[in-house]
């Protein structure tokens, strides 16, 4: 059983990240343009551009959110997604109260520590890092030995 799951392990981890990463730019859609019910707190409406923190966090949720969701640097952006939520949580949500139930903050926490575990294990399955990673280690191979690619 515990063979059969870790070689499913890669495909998890890519609909890991792509569902996060989705979620996360919707933040920032949301926040940036108005769309599905704008930002929170504005009556459908967004984030004055420039604003600190919120402009920047949205700004954020929709750049790190996209790369994510396209597997593409995956590590950098969910390591700058992760510390933003991560100064979210502390800076707004932990000065009403010490637990996420509490204070409102159990989603900056999931996805603080959602982006935290991407940085270590990667993209996972279907990603873009690791179509990259496959073309550039293909362009290090000598010619006689690449492997041919079929139609």
């Amino acid at each position: 059983m515990s063979a059969r799951l870790n070689s499913a392990q890669p495909y998890a981890i890519g609909l890991f990240r792509i569902v996060l990463g989705l979620l996360f730019a919707v933040h920032g859609a949301a926040s940036l343009f108005g769309v599905l019910g704008g930002a929170v707190g504005t009556n459908g409406g967004t984030i004055a551009a420039g604003t600190w923190p919120g402009w920047y966090a949205a700004v954020i949720q929709l750049v790190a959110g996209g790369l994510v969701l396209l597997g593409l640097g995956t590590r950098g952006a969910a390591l700058v997604a992760s510390g933003s939520m991560a100064y979210a949580y502390f800076d707004v949500h932990q000065q009403v109260a010490l637990w996420p139930i509490q204070n409102g903050g159990e989603l900056s926490v999931l996805f603080c520590w959602g982006f935290f575990l991407l940085v270590f294990t990667g993209s996972g399955a279907f990603g873009l890092d690791r179509l990259l990673g496959r073309r550039a280690a293909a362009d290090d191979e000598p010619v006689a030995e690449r492997s041919p690619l079929a139609a």
